[in-house]
């Protein structure tokens, strides 16, 4: 094992996440969301007119449109002020279009992904890997192998430039427009930076590629673009991490993916989100799912103060799937409103919804989903289950699933558990000579282990020390 290797396994978990560092900005917006801003901002990545005609149509989408407060038991987003969030920030990196090198970097951004871990990531177990540092993509390299088989791995602002053509018929047309709601009109207006994935015909990419977001700045927003187009009998699995340290000030994550799954392919999307307690995580992500093709969501999200995901699937081919797996953990002052949205438009469609939920210290996490089955979608079948483990009589877990069932000969199928760690499941650990804190994080690893198990072994260990963590409260 290399010492790069052995520092990173020494590193504890809490230090790797949860640090700031000084930083130079080449150019940062002002304050707020006005169409000079969104000039300034497509001026400094001197985008083609069309891009800048969408920013300005879903500025006024989201001018015109309400801020969400009527939802049952929704997060509180009274905090949030766009006029006092910084939207864009780029920063002093000399290659515009990131660099494929480490040592190109400047030192207090190198230093904070040699923290997190994403150099020894990407010689190990990945194909490719994007590092995104405030509003830029920062780092960017693709394994040669699969760049001779035609697969593209690049950051969105370098996409736009090099492979016009496809993001201009996907990017926020059918997939997530910008009048799907007011979060997804204002990253449409503000977007930065973000991952392209374009895997061709038949071609299956057998190692992980993954992207990295920081956000380092106090009082900024972060509003990354993912598009992943996986053509006809392609398979592609792509990972994303996210952090961000503690401050004073809210920050605002609102983030976009769009995933285009072709005809007999297989796309996998796992995310695993580390936001501060001083984060808003709102966040819209869809994926169009043609005949017979697979979509995978495996999600994990913890350490903001308001979370609202809820990944979402169009089965629009006969026989296409859908598989989700997400995993919520809320803490003191913490509400984590999570969940799924699969839309049967085929018939033989099918999907499957597993949600495990964490709360304690007066937390609240929430499963929000809607399973729609189309008038027509004959023979298709969801299965939807929902978990909750609470830690005391002070937290809080609610289930709201919402099922539209417009056809009769579908299988459908829902289970909702809630339950609290019993007294006599730790008193059998600690008989074993576990100590109570050991006996429930026994307990809660056991509890998520459906999830981890789906993940790369590093990002499942990765995953469960972060959960450790927020159990101790030390994170954000």
């Amino acid at each position: 094992m290399s010492s790069e290797q052995d520092h990173l396994k020494e590193t504890d978990t809490e230090e790797r996440f949860d640090f700031k560092k000084d930083s130079k900005a080449a150019f940062a917006a002002e304050k707020g969301l006005t169409e000079e801003t969104i000039h300034a901002i497509s001026e400094d990545k001197d985008e083609p007119e069309w891009m800048l005609e969408r920013r300005l149509r879903a500025l006024k989408q989201f001018q015109e449109m309400p801020m969400p407060t009527d939802w049952p038991g929704q997060p509180d987003l009274s905090e949030v002020d766009v006029d006092e969030i910084v939207p864009y920030i780029r920063p002093d990196v000399d290659v515009r279009a990131g660099v494929d090198d480490w040592t190109e970097l400047p030192d207090e951004i190198k230093d904070t992904f040699d923290k997190l871990g994403i150099p020894e990531a990407e010689k190990n177990a990945l194909s490719g890997v994007g590092a995104q540092y405030e509003s830029e993509v920062v780092y960017q390299n693709m394994q040669e192998r699969w760049e001779e088989k035609g697969v593209i791995f690049c950051n969105m602002d370098q996409a736009v430039q090099e492979h016009e053509e496809i993001v201009r018929e996907h990017f926020m047309t059918t997939c997530v427009p910008p009048s799907d709601n007011k979060f997804a009109a204002l990253h449409g207006a503000v977007w930065s930076g973000g991952s392209f994935v374009y895997v061709p015909e038949d071609v299956t990419v057998e190692m992980p590629v993954q992207a990295y977001f920081r956000m380092n700045s106090e009082g900024m927003g972060q509003f990354e673009h993912t598009l992943i187009v996986a053509e006809e009998g392609s398979e592609v699995h792509y990972i994303e991490g996210c952090s961000a340290p503690k401050y004073s000030a809210i920050n605002l994550h609102s983030g976009g993916v769009e995933v285009f799954v072709g005809e007999d392919a297989h796309v996998q999307y796992s995310t695993v989100q580390n936001w501060s307690k001083n984060t808003y995580n709102l966040n819209t992500k869809r994926a169009l799912v043609e005949k017979n093709g697979r979509m995978e969501w495996i999600s994990g999200s913890m350490g903001s103060k308001a979370t609202m995901l809820y990944p979402s699937s169009i089965l629009k081919g006969r026989g296409a799937s859908d598989n989700h797996i997400t995993i919520a953990f809320a803490g003191e002052g913490q509400n984590i409103d999570t969940g799924a949205k699969v839309y049967h438009n085929a018939p033989n469609t099918k999907s499957t919804i597993e949600s495990k939920s964490i709360s304690k210290d007066g937390g609240r996490t929430n499963y929000r989903g809607l399973v729609h089955i189309a008038d027509g979608a004959e023979g298709s079948s969801t299965a939807v289950e929902c978990d909750a483990l609470m830690f005391d009589n002070e937290s809080t877990s609610d289930t709201m699933p919402y099922m539209e069932i417009n056809e009769s000969t579908v299988d459908v199928a829902h289970e909702a558990t809630v339950g609290k760690i019993g007294d006599e499941d730790v008193f059998y650990l600690q008989s074993r000579g576990l100590d109570d804190d050991d006996a429930k994080q026994m307990i809660v690893s056991g509890f998520i282990e459906p999830i981890t198990e789906e993940l790369p072994i590093e990002y499942a260990v990765e995953l469960n020390r972060l959960v450790e963590l927020e159990m101790e409260g030390s994170l954000g």
